[in-house]
């Protein structure tokens, strides 16, 4: 794959790279995007119908056991070459922020320093009731699903669910970087859920220059000054050994 020599030198050179991420980075490891159907017990409800605070109401206990067994099949799936390339940038760059809509906490177990999720991280509880984060003790008691012992509600996953809003000050954090950034790359997005799908747009309108990594098209291409077509454990370690051959 050859490089454009101006994207290889805004690299070299950046001062910021935010890494915008998204469900294609995840799928590359072998976790389903959330738009995949579901399989096994899971497979006669859609995504949509689980992952409401409706349908935790309706009925938390089924809700609570489909997410431990999203952390089952999850904990058992390590990061892919694009996560550690991500990981790499933050040693090869003067700062780097990752600003992901994935909850899996892959780019952490790669190595990556700063990860702010848009989505949440589905290896953490929190209480519906209160907000108060659970503990890990908390969270393996018996019951189904297991209670606060702050004020007895119900746990519930520690992710953003239809209809919430994103985490205030993760959101707060993720739209200082993209001001702040020189350089925005677009990892596996498929720009459909707002208002994340704004950071690109965003960080075009400032002057910042937006590189599209995908292998498909999306809307984020109209942004974009550079795209490559691929999948980010294809795309993302040639890049770096051509903009970085002696690192």
């Amino acid at each position: 794959m050859n490089f454009d020599p101006d994207l290889l030198d805004k690299l070299r050179n950046s001062r910021h790279l935010a890494v915008f991420t998204g469900a294609g980075v995840s799928a590359e490891s072998g976790i389903p995007t959330f738009r995949d159907a579901l399989a096994g017990l899971w497979a006669k409800y859609r995504p949509e119908d689980l992952a409401t605070p409706e349908a935790f109401l309706r009925d938390p206990a089924m809700v609570w056991q489909w997410y431990a067994s999203r952390r089952a099949a999850i904990a058992a799936i390590h990061p892919n070459p694009g996560h550690h390339a991500i990981a790499r940038l933050g040693q090869l760059l003067r700062r780097l922020t990752v600003i992901t809509q994935n909850v899996d906490g892959l780019h952490q177990a790669a190595g990556s320093g700063r990860v702010l999720e848009l989505h949440g991280n589905i290896h953490r509880n929190t209480c519906f009731a209160c907000g108060r984060e659970a503990t890990p003790e908390e969270a393996a008691q018996d019951a189904t699903p297991p209670l606060c012992q702050g004020c007895g509600g119900m746990l519930r996953p520690g992710v953003v669910w239809f209809g919430e809003a994103l985490p205030a000050e993760a959101w707060r954090q993720s739209v200082e970087a993209v001001e702040d950034a020189d350089l925005f790359f677009c990892v596996g997005t498929s720009s459909l859920v707002e208002p994340a799908a704004s950071l690109p747009r965003l960080a075009r309108s400032l002057g910042c220059a937006v590189v599209q990594i995908n292998p498909d098209a999306t809307a984020h291409d109209a942004v974009a000054d550079f795209i490559l077509r691929g999948k980010s454990g294809e795309v993302l370690p040639r890049l770096l050994d051509a903009a970085f051959p002696a690192a």
